[in-house]
């Protein structure tokens, strides 16, 4: 079924006039001329004969851009153009793989075009990514998601698209740097630009996309350090640069970022710097992974300022000492724990069954010792995501190791805990003046003895 949106914009003592407003020709044909070269297979013009802002196949949204009056039916533009095909609550018009005769050029007779939307649509034609560089500068969202035959790399020009909000290119063959105008999209709320090719630094002036929720730049080649103006983006909720090269320390300036729910800066070549006590001034975190980095340092034990966590990826670090016994006390949200590959001696926390939440623990591959704490249900309830194999000092007690075995196969390798016998004390001989050198226990030291014995 056509579906058609009209964005009506009312203003007070207007008078809509009875008349619809018709689609100009020229954004009219460009529309067929888009949905033929992305699927000839299909017969657009038979399907959708009338005028596309009456109706249109999903995707395709006209909206008012003069206001209605009680004289003037008002002008009505294309706003919105989505393509490929991604459910059956959005079909949008699917995406033919063997098209050849796309050209992004269509796109510059939209002048009104606020969405440009592509999902799987160039997957085996290249296209290059600087033609979409002819949409109007009113444009405020440009997606492409799973597309890998775009390639091609940001130019400058995207500094042009002024009202741009939504940055999203992910899945794709895009490569070289972020180039310096992307500092100045300052309406910018989302720029994911994950699993491509880009590479080089950052540039320092994101500092200026003050509006910024998201950005996220993993799967990427990015290296260097981290540009100290990313810890000015107080509106910032996540922070994605996992994946990358990135190196150096991280800087102070970033316990600025105090809307932050989501930090992941795992698997870089961060290194040395140990884990920095500024993270926990970042209190609405609720995501924290920095796996696969040689940060080194003790384990942390700020746990107390950031009670709304709800995950920790902390593998391979390099971690020393002792796990805090605070996660299990202040983290209440938990839902995994993951520590392993690293340097922790020492006991597992029982505070540590306090999170009834939690549904991972890895402790796997580190030097923890003694007794492992927990309860038949609390094995149960984490099952085989509770995984300590790798700590050759840790063991169960006796009376566990067959049931907590079947539960969970991770524990049927550790070691039967030695059973700690009572001490026994001897009995001194201590003289007395009154059996001339025959040596008597005391009062107290016999009571002692049969106590503990």
């Amino acid at each position: 079924m056509a579906i058609f949106v009209f964005i009506f914009l009312f203003m007070s003592g207007i008078v809509i006039a009875d008349s619809q407003p018709v689609l100009n020709s020229v954004e009219q044909e460009s529309v067929y001329r888009v949905l033929e070269s992305l699927n000839s297979d299909i017969p657009w013009r038979t399907l959708f004969p009338d005028d596309l802002c009456s109706s249109a196949p999903h995707g395709v949204v006209c909206g008012y851009t003069t206001i209605p009056t009680d004289t003037d039916p008002g002008t009505v533009n294309i706003l919105e153009l989505s393509f490929g095909y991604v459910s059956d609550n959005n079909p949008n018009p699917p995406c033919d793989p063997n098209s050849t005769n796309f050209d992004p050029f269509f796109f510059s007779s939209f002048p009104y075009l606020r969405k440009l939307f592509f999902y799987n649509c160039f997957t085996q034609r290249p296209v290059s990514v600087q033609a979409f560089s002819l949409v109007g500068s009113d444009l405020e969202e440009l997606v492409f998601i799973e597309n890998p035959s775009l390639f091609g790399s940001l130019s400058d020009s995207i500094s042009n698209m002024t009202s741009l909000r939504r940055l999203v290119i992910t899945g794709t063959n895009v490569s070289g740097e972020i180039p310096g105008g992307f500092g100045l999209l300052e309406n910018l709320e989302e720029a994911t630009l994950s699993r491509n090719r880009f590479a080089g630094t950052v540039p320092e002036n994101v500092s200026k996309l003050k509006k910024l929720k998201i950005l996220d730049l993993s799967h990427n080649g990015f290296e260097g350090n981290i540009p100290a103006g990313v810890g000015e983006l107080e509106n910032l909720i996540k922070l994605d640069l996992s994946m990358n090269l990135f190196c150096g320390g991280f800087p102070a300036s970033m316990k600025g970022l105090k809307s932050l729910e989501l930090l992941d800066l795992s698997y870089n070549r961060f290194s040395n710097s140990g884990i920095p006590l500024f993270f926990s001034e970042m209190s609405k975190l609720k995501v924290m992974h920095l796996s696969g980095n040689g940060l080194g340092g003790v384990f942390p034990d700020f746990w107390g300022k950031l009670r709304g966590i709800n995950g920790i990826g902390f593998s391979g670090l390099g971690l020393l000492g002792n796990i805090s016994s605070s996660i299990g006390v202040f983290l209440s949200n938990l839902t995994y724990l993951t520590l392993d590959n690293n340097k922790l001696t020492g006991r597992v926390p029982l505070e540590l069954e306090r999170l009834e939440l939690l549904n991972e623990l890895n402790l796997k591959n580190n030097n923890l010792s003694g007794r492992l704490p927990f309860s038949a249900k609390f094995v149960s309830r984490v099952g085989r995501k509770l995984e300590v194999q790798g700590n050759p000092e840790l063991c169960l007690d006796k009376r566990v190791v067959r049931s907590f075995s079947k539960i969970n196969r991770n524990l049927g390798h550790l070691k039967v805990c030695k059973v700690v016998e009572n001490p026994k004390f001897a009995l001194p001989r201590i003289s007395s003046s009154r059996s001339n050198g025959y040596q008597v226990p005391s009062l107290l030291v016999m009571f002692l003895w049969f106590f503990f014995m």
